[in-house]
């Protein structure tokens, strides 16, 4: 089966659960039609490049998918339809790895400097 990276923005009055509800959905839609889903990314609300729709910032999602291209053609139709989504992108990779995108690995890596500071810097009393 083919791989793809299928990428959401979807609108920032949205909340974090109504995005997480959203690409449950979507993974859903691929799953019940034979595909299979790794574990969907939530990169937070993010500035846009532009602006979209009158908006400056949106909530990005990831989702890598093993699926037949008439599962993402339908996939793609009903975003197109959903009120929440602003853009989506699909991309077809030639595999899939199971790594952390370079998003997620920059905020863990900053999480973690940000814990080792707090570690060494001295506690005022």
């Amino acid at each position: 089966m083919p791989a793809y990276e299928l990428t959401l923005i979807s609108r920032p009055d949205l909340s974090p659960q109504q995005v997480d509800a959203l690409v449950e959905d979507v993974a859903k839609q691929i799953t019940d039609a034979g595909g299979t889903v790794l574990a969907p990314e939530y990169w937070g609300l993010r500035n846009l490049a532009y602006r979209v729709n009158k908006n400056r910032k949106a909530h990005y999602s990831l989702l890598k998918a093993e699926a037949d291209a008439p599962v993402l053609h339908e996939v793609e139709r009903k975003l197109r339809i959903s009120e929440e989504v602003m853009r989506y992108l699909t991309v077809r990779t030639e595999t899939l790895d199971d790594t952390p995108s370079p998003i997620l690995a920059r905020r863990e890596r900053d999480e973690k400097k940000a814990k080792a500071r707090a570690e060494t810097s001295p506690v005022e009393a």
